[in-house]
């Protein structure tokens, strides 16, 4: 399960380089469980607009008493950027499928869990890939096979004390669309990931521009639609990702995809206009826009979901008070707050019961039980992004990842799929 370091860093690292509400249901005062850095200091993130809020660093900084930084960018920018300069910040927040090359690279270092007070409370779906014993683990780089780090420097399932990156926001993802335009599916049943390669929509179809997020929604819609079949579609082969932009590049020569985005305000400007009517997205975006009143479902697809884990990662050059601080934040996020704060988006936290009393029942209830709400829920904009009556697709947290088909993963072919990726995006 663990990669060993070879050369392959090396051509891996050249081709990145050239490969171009906050206070709402949350007033109470937490008594947060971490310690203070003695001297104040300057904490660096680098990471996606997903978590790199402005309410999360203001109310961050105000717990912590420290100066924070937050650098987001498109997350293919965020690995690059992370992978060739771990001078150039302190905490990175992205996906676990940027482990790999993270690892690789040496640009983290192993987090302690002793240092981490909420360790104990951390469910097990990064720690054993399940939330229930009869939950699909789903294909690719589920988490826990890249957690713990082993005696021998790689990574790994068996505890040791060492973590690559610590486990907080996660979320399984697909696609949303216009119900204006396409009319509402049947969640597990009908929706289908085949819809972003349906001519009905050519012209108006959005992708993520992600290539370890983007290829796994393409290649799960074009083996959905019936026009390749992928024995592992979380370890393709040379062969078969040439198969598959085969078919994705005559699929763009006839106007199919209308753009590519980059970051979330991207995707929600790209459905708000009109631009698309169906298009890969994460949950944050899907609030935005029913905040709007642009209808939008966010698909539960009959093959399953992709899954992504949020990943919390100290480079391999922070030390001293810097340090210290870095921990003090890691813990914050697991200290209720935060968690409360991006359920409002539709993100699940890794320790999720610290979050519960800062949510309103019906909060809790429609986020991670998949029940109906008696009441109008607000994101975290301020806008009502859920209304009376409603219940959440795809149904409660465990229900969801229990249908996982792929977690967002750096394949044995990264190097190659990166080359086609780009060579699709730039035709």
């Amino acid at each position: 399960m663990a990669k060993q370091v070879d050369s392959s860093d090396k051509s891996r690292r050249q081709f990145l380089k050239s490969a171009g509400a906050a206070g709402f249901g949350a007033t109470m005062a937490i008594k947060a469980p971490f310690v203070f850095s003695k001297n104040k200091v300057t904490l660096r993130v680098l990471g996606t607009h997903v978590t790199l809020q402005e309410e999360i660093r203001q109310r961050a900084m105000q717990d912590l008493g420290i100066e924070i930084l937050f650098e987001p960018k498109g997350s293919a920018a965020v690995l690059q950027k992370a992978s060739l300069f771990p001078q150039a910040f302190d905490l990175y927040e992205q996906w676990s499928n940027s482990i790999n090359v993270l690892w690789q690279s040496g640009s983290i270092q192993p987090i302690d869990v002793e240092r981490i007070s909420n360790w104990q409370e951390v469910n097990s779906l990064a720690k054993t890939g399940k939330l229930s014993a009869d939950a699909k683990i789903g294909a690719g780089d589920a988490p826990y096979k890249l957690l713990n780090v082993q005696k021998d420097g790689n990574l790994g399932t068996q505890p040791t004390g060492k973590i690559s990156f610590l486990p907080y926001v996660h979320n399984v993802d697909s696609f949303g669309y216009d119900t204006r335009v396409i009319e509402p599916g049947i969640p597990y049943k009908t929706e289908s990931w085949a819809w972003l390669l349906d001519d009905r929509y050519r012209g108006r179809v959005g992708v993520v521009n992600a290539p370890t997020i983007g290829l796994f929604d393409m290649a799960l819609a074009a083996q959905a639609a019936g026009l390749i079949n992928i024995a592992d579609v979380g370890n393709m082969s040379r062969g078969e990702l040439d198969s598959l932009f085969e078919i994705l590049a005559k699929k763009k020569q006839r106007g199919h995809f209308n753009g590519f985005w980059t970051s979330v305000p991207e995707s929600v400007e790209f459905m708000k206009t009109g631009r698309v009517v169906i298009e890969s997205m994460f949950s944050p975006a899907v609030a935005a826009l029913n905040g709007l009143n642009v209808p939008v479902n966010y698909a539960a697809p009959k093959e399953g979901y992709r899954g992504w884990h949020g990943v919390m990662c100290l480079s391999s050059a922070t030390d001293g008070h810097i340090k210290d601080a870095a921990y003090d934040y890691m813990n914050w996020w697991l200290s209720g707050w935060a968690g409360a704060f991006i359920a409002r988006q539709g993100y699940y936290i890794s320790n999720p019961e610290r979050s519960r009393e800062l949510l309103l029942p019906d909060e809790w209830n429609y986020w991670y039980k998949g029940k109906q709400t008696s009441i109008n829920l607000r994101g975290t904009d301020g806008n009502v992004s859920v209304k009376a009556g409603d219940i959440r697709t795809g149904g409660s947290y465990n229900n969801r990842f229990s249908n996982v088909a792929v977690w967002n993963t750096v394949m044995p072919s990264y190097d190659y799929s990166l080359q086609k990726w780009y060579e699709f995006i730039s035709m």
